[in-house]
């Protein structure tokens, strides 16, 4: 069968893939040797600009560059056909970028290409490059989005009084908008913490000390070069003592914190979810979409409940990730090349979860004559402000006398409670406070 949209293994590129296509930039296969060629380019380019090998007048860095810039599939094919050869990636793109040199007429500066270099020199920097582009030119634009999304909503809400639930049962009032902010202020503080993590790269050869380098040029100060290749030409932080490999725990720590925001957004899926089927908030609906095969009145939830389950989804895949990357018997095992081709899974299934959670923000209309009717229907819950001011007034046992009033009834009016406070001894300008207290109005302090 066909690779298409209908016959693909994962929804991720099948059924979502046209919602997803950006990211194929960086995590493909493609993306991938891209990357790599990229690192490769500039390495090589980097020899040359300290002196470490004469670089061809007839070699141009800018034509060199357009090798990656122009990168085209043909390319990533060719390289795919020498890879069946020498079973191994990286080598098959050191092959190709000597093969460009050849066509360039600088063949003979050919063996400058990967010079004193493993394998992981390159993966350790390309992947964490094209990892750190697609966080800040694809996931970071979708984060931000919904985030302001959320931010418009509870300013635009931010005068709603609703009736609050803790443990699922009616409690005090609170504001809506302010409980939107709730989820604004953790994941800006959760976004916070992801941009102080480092973009962590590997560079020191075989086993991470330099050894071919230093044995080829002694004199060079390869730890200098590498610092200022790698932080300064690609972007990255060198970490200064590796294996063959990165530690990759920066990287964990960004699979954590990516974890957390998607934690963040499942609970807001589950509250607006909730507020939904309490009828607190409709949802616009399209001529032609049917919300169930059988009940033609429904209009489901869908958005939030396929924005939690990717969500989900990547955080199953992030937990596996940050879980085993950091962990490499010795100086290098395999283990860590297979996963890492799958970081992009769990970044598409977030990137599709947050466009899901954004349609579905979109589509909320208010039903702001439920959320009164709630209130006006749950008069106890001024209970808690009224022993409050007892206990100021010295009043005995206030919170003895509403719990007698209001625990385990089937109802509480206006009435009932304006019954009390007219039972109770004290002075008129009391009660008079007391009586002025509502569901609609015992909202506490305005904090928008």
């Amino acid at each position: 069968m066909e690779l298409t949209s209908l016959s693909a293994i994962s929804p991720i590129d099948g059924r979502y893939r046209s919602q997803l296509t950006p990211l194929a930039s960086y995590f493909s296969e493609y993306g991938l040797m891209r990357y790599r060629v990229l690192v490769e380019v500039e390495y090589f380019l980097f020899l040359a600009e300290k002196k470490v090998f004469s670089l061809p007048a007839k070699v141009k860095p800018a034509k060199l560059r357009e090798v990656y810039e122009n990168f085209t599939e043909t390319d990533g094919q060719q390289i795919k056909a020498t890879e069946k050869i020498t079973n191994h990636d990286v080598k098959a793109v050191e092959y190709f970028l000597k093969e460009q040199l050849v066509t360039m007429g600088a063949g003979d500066s050919a063996e400058w290409v990967h010079f004193g270099l493993t394998s992981q020199d390159i993966n350790n920097t390309a992947i964490p490059l094209l990892w750190k582009d697609a966080m800040e030119q694809v996931y970071m634009p979708a984060l931000l989005n919904v985030l302001a999304r959320l931010r418009k909503l509870s300013i635009i809400w931010k005068d709603v009084p609703m009736l609050a639930r803790t443990h699922g049962q009616p409690a005090s009032p609170t504001m809506l908008g302010k409980e939107l902010m709730v989820f604004v202020e953790r994941l800006e503080g959760q976004i916070v913490q992801l941009w102080h993590v480092p973009y962590a790269a590997k560079f020191g050869g075989a086993t991470g000390n330099f050894n071919a380098h230093h044995v080829a040029f002694p004199k060079t100060d390869w730890v200098k070069f590498a610092n200022e290749f790698v932080n300064g030409r690609l972007g990255l932080e060198r970490m200064q003592y590796t294996t063959q490999i990165e530690h990759y725990d920066n990287l964990a720590a960004q699979f954590d914190a990516l974890k957390r925001i998607n934690t963040i957004f499942i609970d807001v899926c589950r509250d607006v979810w909730t507020y939904i089927s309490l009828d607190y908030f409709k949802q616009k609906t399209k001529k032609d979409e049917i919300g169930s095969s059988a009940m033609p009145h429904k209009v489901n939830p869908i958005d939030f409940e396929n924005a939690e389950g990717n969500f989900g989804i990547g955080n199953a895949l992030y937990e596996h990730l940050s879980a085993k990357l950091p962990i490499s018997r010795l100086q290098r095992d395999l283990t860590d090349s297979t996963v890492l081709r799958n970081i992009g899974v769990p970044m598409a299934h977030s990137c599709l979860a947050l466009r899901s959670l954004e349609k579905g923000l979109e589509k909320l209309v208010l039903n702001k004559e439920k959320m009164e009717a709630d209130l006006e229907n749950n008069w106890a819950v001024v209970a808690e402000a009224i022993q409050t001011i007892l206990r100021r007034e010295k009043y005995p046992k206030p919170y003895e006398a509403l719990k007698t009033l209001t625990r385990g009834k089937a109802s509480i009016t206006k009435k009932d409670i304006h019954n009390f406070v007219d039972s109770l001894k004290v002075s008129a300008k009391v009660k008079k406070e007391l009586k002025a207290i509502t569901p609609h109005n015992y909202t506490g302090v305005d904090l928008m």
